[in-house]
């Protein structure tokens, strides 16, 4: 009993669902079915290319038309200027969802003794026609067009004289509303409507004071800009889009008539200024004329016409911006020198061909890590190597990558000029070697990159600057030469010595270099740990010496002094033998096999944090880290220290 009641429920549920979707479904097609007939157009108003509203009476007329290439409005007559999109675009919404409220037949208007006049539709006060894609039609060009007549007494409704001239529809007034904006109004106020990311290029023509026009030219390939003329050389990627940028952002302040803008007052029959922008398929030229009141403190009104349109009109310029564009040989121009990418660099050779002292240094990338050696050739010394600082080398890389001109001295130096800016004998050298790019089967051979910096005669404290094989000399910032040193050590890496894995410290010695008694030795035994050997210790001495041995394991240079050892070592300023040493016993591979000695060479303190250390194993001179130079203070000193004065108290 109760299975046959569920299942009479079920049935009559399904049923009731099945009813209402129907009837849901019925009202939206009598629904979309009275809009469709309460709709004044149809399909006339889809993809729409010109429109004309003109009035009888004033024999006014204005057209526009949409271009195919860019689907953009502009107005035809009566005069030649981009449309205001927004404005337009309300007009064909009109069209769209124009509805009657109630409509009658023009022939029963005799029958009531009245005619399309009384309605003011013979003629009509204003006619809309507009005309679709002849894509859309056959290739036929068919006109649309509507009469608009006078206002209804009641409801303040318009009368709308159908296409076919059959039918008098009552509307509302926002149709004659979005007719009634005026020239004003649908006419565009922007300059350029390329937008930046478009830009393909910028042109200048700029008049010179001997007659001539100075002709630029930049152009953009993909993220970089350059100029074709009239140098080639880089652009400045953030400067020209800043430039692109401000020059769409420029408006029409005023459209001007004859009266207001003779020919002769607005300098427009020989611009002051030219300015391209050419995008996809298209180019817009704005003429640029005399400034047509007093400059202001950051903008200036100046006459100005859109190449191939009559109208003059006038534009606010920021100063700033003219400024770039009079002189954008030099405001637009790239000021970083070097062009390279840093992962790309595998080599790079640092030389000072004004001194024969001075050998030349290089930095190689190993191949097989992202390491760095320094490759001295020091004449009859032959070649030596050591580990680089991979952050300094770093830091170099970044600094040649960001090395800027502060201006731009020539573009095309004769061999005097180059010798008077002190090329004959540069002060810098400095070749990046870049990996080869590119596949296939034959490898590209590797590219060089190379910087020369020199010093004027004429001028001490001014440094200049060129890459071989081109032609530009730039100057650049005075302290350049110091920020690129020709010294190995300090570009060396500050981690000496890294003890491997296994390898155990069994014995320490460090006292004089005199032989009197050492401060401190030890030699582990058999099985014996430091912690055991320093249990004894004072706890100063057991932290000390437990800090020597960990700054032993790593042994790291606060500052590399010299890449040679030497008996001797300037201690304030004077030359003196090493103090003290620090033997160390190494067993390799955990102890009971082979053994190694070491031995590290300490000055007397001089200053507050200052001690030297010299290492004839790794052949260098260096100020040791502060945590082994504080213990080796408590080792030295430590028994003699009166600590803190004890304070009395009154």
């Amino acid at each position: 009993m109760r299975t046959k009641v569920t299942l009479a429920l079920l049935f009559l549920n399904v049923a009731l669902f099945a009813l209402i979707f129907y009837t849901r479904h019925e009202l939206n097609i009598e629904r979309t079915e009275a809009e469709a007939r309460l709709r004044v157009l149809g399909d006339e108003v889809v993809g729409l290319t010109t429109i004309e509203i003109k009035s009888p009476a004033t024999a006014d007329i204005l057209r526009l038309g949409r271009k195919r290439s860019t689907d953009a409005w502009e107005i035809t007559a009566p005069i030649n200027w981009p449309a205001n999109d927004f404005a337009v675009k309300r007009i064909i919404h009109e069209l769209e969802f124009l509805k009657h409220e109630t409509s009658f037949l023009v022939k029963d208007l005799k029958k009531s003794g009245q005619s399309l006049s009384d309605y003011g539709l013979n003629p009509p006060s204003c006619t809309l026609a507009f005309t679709r894609d002849p894509a859309l039609t056959n290739g036929a060009s068919v006109v649309t067009e509507l009469g608009i007549g006078d206002t209804t007494k009641v409801g303040n409704r318009l009368y709308l004289l159908s296409p076919d001239k059959k039918t008098v529809h009552v509307v509302g007034r926002s149709l004659a509303d979005s007719l009634n904006l005026g020239l004003e109004q649908l006419r565009s106020d922007a300059l350029f409507t390329i937008p930046v990311f478009e830009v393909r290029s910028l042109g200048l023509q700029i008049p010179a004071p001997d007659g001539k026009n100075v002709r630029l030219r930049l152009r953009r390939d993909g993220a970089r800009w350059s100029f074709e003329a009239p140098i080639v050389a880089r652009a400045g990627k953030t400067a020209a889009e800043v430039t692109v940028s401000a020059l769409n952002a420029l408006r029409v302040g005023r459209f001007l008539n004859k009266t207001e803008a003779p020919v002769e007052h607005t300098g427009l029959a020989s611009p002051a200024l030219r300015v391209t922008l050419e995008g996809n398929n298209r180019r817009e030229t704005l003429l640029v004329g005399l400034p047509s009141g007093a400059p202001g403190a950051d903008t200036t009104e100046f006459y100005a016409q859109m190449e191939g349109r009559d109208q003059v009109f006038a534009t606010s310029i920021p100063n700033e911006l003219m400024k770039t564009l009079r002189l954008a040989q030099e405001k637009l121009r790239e000021t970083r020198i070097l062009d390279f990418d840093a992962a790309s660099v595998t080599a790079i050779s640092i030389s000072d061909p004004s001194s024969t002292r001075t050998p030349e240094l290089t930095l190689q990338r190993l191949e097989t890590s992202a390491a760095w050696q320094i490759v001295l050739r020091a004449g009859e010394q032959g070649t030596r190597t050591f580990p680089a600082d991979a952050t300094r080398v770093g830091n170099l890389l970044q600094r040649l990558s960001l090395l800027s001109a502060t201006h731009f001295l020539s573009d095309a130096p004769s061999q005097a000029e180059l010798e008077n800016f002190g090329f004959n004998l540069p002060q810098r050298k400095i070749t990046l070697t870049l990996a080869p790019t590119g596949g296939g089967p034959v490898a590209a051979a590797s590219t060089q990159i190379t910087l020369i910096l020199a010093i004027s005669g004429a001028a001490a404290d001014s440094v200049q600057a060129r890459v071989e094989g081109q032609t530009f000399v730039y100057a650049v910032p005075a302290d350049t030469l110091n920020e690129l040193p020709v010294v190995s050590r300090v570009y060396r890496d500050r981690t000496l010595s890294t003890l491997p894995e296994g390898t155990q410290i069994t014995g320490v010695s460090f006292g004089p270099t005199d032989g009197s008694a050492p401060l401190y030795t030890h030699q582990l035994a058999t099985g014996e740990t430091w912690a055991a050997a320093l249990a004894a210790e004072p706890a100063a001495r057991r932290a000390a010496l437990e800090t020597v041995l960990a700054q032993l394991r790593t042994l790291r240079a606060k500052q590399i002094v010299s890449d040679t050892f030497s008996e001797t070592t300037l201690v304030n300023g004077q030359p003196q033998k090493w103090k003290y040493q620090i033997t160390t016993t190494l067993a390799l591979g955990g102890g009971g096999g082979q053994t190694k000695a070491s031995t590290l060479f300490l000055s007397e303190r001089s200053g507050g944090g200052t001690q030297l250390a010299g290492s004839p194993e790794f052949g260098v001179v260096f100020e040791i880290e502060q945590p082994l130079l504080d213990a080796l203070w408590t080792l030295t000193y430590g028994g003699r220290d009166p600590g803190e004065p004890a304070i009395v108290h009154p």
